[in-house]
């Protein structure tokens, strides 16, 4: 399969790169395959960038070889222009790096894991108590400073874990999952601290997740990823425009007696309880709107393909 390829253009304006990944291949011992075949990637510095694909798709090894805690079986990873392996302590100072879990935080209290979190970015004792400060009042944490880890909700430890990705300012941050467990409310709440810190301040923020819809919101490119190779990368309008140009969707609400009586060139994706799903090609609206009468329906919508619809097909 060709991958849709698109680099930031190198332009004399442009702001160089955050990560330069090439060639990176990684395989453990029992696999069948391997968990990252020959991925090559740059990312600019300031760019919120997306990696997608499903559970083991290979996104998390991938990461964890960006982020210098897995040494990479060829290929190599440079930050900001070092190597990351070569150059550990600047990985680690550089980069807020938030896993899906974090167990290492799980016996210490929520102001001593950002205490420590900052101070071990070569913050200043002084300095890391303000961070701390900042950081509980910031995300609301405060009642829960004296708390231990280990004893929080679910979606306690997941603020938690922004915070400690977050303390001490790091200019690259990557993020994995960073909304599970949070409701609606706080996952709203963290996706603008998110946007502040990229257009504001000018961070790097690469996003790792499954969740296409809520990566679209937010991310200027993105990579695909299936069975450990990179099988898409480029902004999501480009990607969507290059696999489903000719194609709109349609979703119609049926009320408690219709039949959706669609016409035979609109594909049926889905029927479920009402709600109908289906593809059109952008050639037939005119005859769609002649042949169908729409405004009997309850509701119904008529966009172009998602960030959801590109994932799918390569994923």
């Amino acid at each position: 399969m060709t991958v849709p390829h698109t680099t930031p253009r190198d332009a004399p304006d442009s702001p160089p790169y955050a990560y330069e990944v090439e060639g990176l291949c990684k395989r453990f011992g029992g696999t069948a395959g391997p968990a990252n075949a020959d991925i090559s990637f740059r990312i600019r510095q300031g760019e919120f960038f997306g990696l997608l694909g499903s559970n083991g798709a290979g996104k998390t090894t991938l990461v964890k070889q960006m982020t210098g805690l897995v040494r990479p079986d060829r290929g190599t990873v440079r930050l900001l222009g070092r190597d990351v392996f070569t150059h550990p302590r600047f990985t680690a100072s550089t980069v807020g790096y938030m896993p899906q879990s974090a167990f290492a935080l799980n016996s210490l209290t929520v102001k001593e894991a950002l205490y420590f979190s900052a101070h071990l970015r070569g913050v200043s004792a002084k300095a890391a108590r303000r961070e701390r400060d900042t950081m509980l009042e910031l995300l609301d944490l405060t009642h829960l400073a004296g708390k231990v880890a280990r004893q929080l909700s679910g979606g306690e430890r997941r603020l938690l874990q922004i915070a400690v990705t977050l303390v001490g300012a790091p200019p690259v941050l990557i993020l994995d999952e960073p909304t599970n467990e949070l409701d609606p409310s706080r996952r709203r709440q963290m996706w603008q601290l998110f946007r502040e810190l990229n257009q504001r301040d000018g961070r790097t923020i690469i996003l790792i997740t499954h969740n296409a819809v809520e990566a679209e919101q937010v991310i200027e490119r993105v990579g695909i990823l299936k069975e450990g190779r990179l099988v898409a990368l480029g902004a999501p309008a480009e990607l969507k425009s290059s696999l489903l140009r000719s194609q709109i969707r349609l979703s119609i609400t049926l009320g408690d007696t219709q039949r959706h009586g669609l016409p035979d060139y609109v594909r049926v994706q889905s029927e479920h309880r009402g709600k109908v799903v289906a593809l059109v090609d952008s050639a037939d609206l005119p005859s769609l709107t002649k042949d169908v009468d729409l405004t009997v329906f309850p509701a119904f919508t008529l966009h172009t393909a998602t960030l959801e619809d590109v994932y799918v097909s390569y994923a």
